[in-house]
């Protein structure tokens, strides 16, 4: 059993109780032990895309943590709470609520590599302690900024043609009514496409901190996880029909799904036994960089770098 599940998963299910899940239905369809591993957390406050690897897949995992990642997200203007999200108690107020052109305008300042200070309520170990229960302990928590980057910053619906990094959208007869009146916003809901370690909350109590107000996350959705999206995505309903008899070929994608943004290699069956071996293989005509190999029947059998026309495997796959 080796492959991914990508689960569109709910608000309130933690990414540990999503993998349990995975793990008890698999034994209710009769695969017994299973190694299942999930491809980057998803706080429960949040939902959407959440790649979860099943036996061979879990060695893909740190690739899938390292991935860029894109959410949707609500910033509510006017309080900040001190999780940053719906839950937690309110840490600040502010009467301000900018229009639609102040918004506009502070976005260039959260595209491309910028600085972060993530938020206190966060998974990150301090002195050996996750930060989050550091801070529910009364703590005060101080986080260091650390540098991420921001691919784009947008909102699809007022311009939807726009290939601009910093565009906003919505509804748009509203969002262009708003900014014609000059009328402030209790709210907007954004697209960031991330790269790893950047907190969506810190970024919309920064955007709100940049108009002069201030903010927190009242809805976070992941909509695409490297290189999996909502597309690809199964409910948890549809994954307990699994566990009910539902076909395989409708919940499990191969593990090869996992790296249609590596190239692949076919390798000889020389080539693919001495890899499967973890031996150097020479005399090889590719340019240099990172492959999945595969064999004659097409299964992967590792990732490999290729370099001066020589193989060296960085991950095997025991398939």
């Amino acid at each position: 059993m080796n492959g991914w599940i990508i689960l569109d998963k709910p608000q309130g299910l933690g990414s540990t109780q999503a993998v349990g899940a995975v793990k008890r239905v698999c034994r209710e369809a009769g695969l017994g032990k299973v190694k299942v591993g999930h491809g980057g957390t998803l706080d429960p406050l949040a939902c959407g895309v959440l790649p979860i690897a099943l036996g061979e897949a879990t060695k893909l995992c740190g690739r899938m943590l390292d991935a860029s990642k894109i959410y949707d997200f609500t910033v509510s203007f006017g309080t900040e709470t001190a999780g940053l999200d719906a839950e937690g108690e309110v840490v600040a107020t502010s009467d301000v609520r900018p229009t639609l052109a102040e918004i506009k305008a502070v976005l260039p300042r959260f595209t491309g590599p910028i600085e972060q200070v993530p938020p206190a309520y966060s998974a990150i170990k301090i002195d050996g302690q996750r930060a989050y229960d550091r801070a529910r302990a009364g703590e005060n928590v101080e986080m260091k900024a650390r540098g991420v980057t921001i691919h784009a910053l947008r909102h699809p619906g007022l311009d939807p043609e726009s290939r601009s990094a910093t565009s906003i959208s919505g509804t748009p007869d509203q969002v262009r009514g708003k900014e014609v009146e000059g009328e402030g916003l209790q709210e907007i809901t954004l697209t960031a496409h991330v790269s790893k370690g950047t907190y969506i909350r810190s970024l919309a109590r920064d955007i709100a901190r940049a108009v002069g107000s201030v903010g927190h996350v009242t809805m976070l959705r992941r909509t695409r996880a490297g290189p999996f999206d909502l597309s690809q995505a199964i409910s948890l309903d549809k994954l307990n029909a699994f566990g009910q008899g539902a076909a395989q070929s409708e919940i499990i994608l191969p593990l090869e799904a996992g790296l249609v943004d590596i190239p692949a290699l076919n390798l000889s069956p020389e080539a693919a036994g001495a890899i499967r071996q973890g031996r150097v293989w020479t005399g090889v005509s590719a340019d240099d960089g990172l492959y999945w190999g595969r064999d004659s029947e097409m299964r992967p059998v590792a990732l490999i770098e290729a370099l001066a026309g020589t193989l060296k495997v960085v991950r095997g796959f025991n398939l």
